[in-house]
């Protein structure tokens, strides 16, 4: 991963922690719960009402990456 990536993220993640502060801690609430073989539902929703909906069925690289996102928001929010 570029480093230089990375630091332009910061911003944009401080600003959608501050959007939602209730995000860091549900990522980690949720990822003390993940576990390989489990599933992750997604679900957006658009203005006009449209739906979309995947679920995921999680592999130890998934747990991975949602570990070091659960990190990387948490140090945003200044956890």
């Amino acid at each position: 991963m570029n480093p230089m990536a990375v630091v332009k993220l910061k911003p944009q993640l401080d600003k959608f922690t501050e959007n939602h502060p209730g995000i860091p801690q549900f990522l980690h609430t949720a990822a003390s719960g993940m576990e390989e073989d489990g599933y992750v539902q997604l679900k957006v929703t658009n203005a006009a009402g449209q739906k979309i909906e995947a679920n995921i069925k999680l592999t130890a690289d998934d747990i991975e990456l949602f570990d070091s996102l659960r990190e990387i928001l948490s140090q945003a929010a200044g956890r």
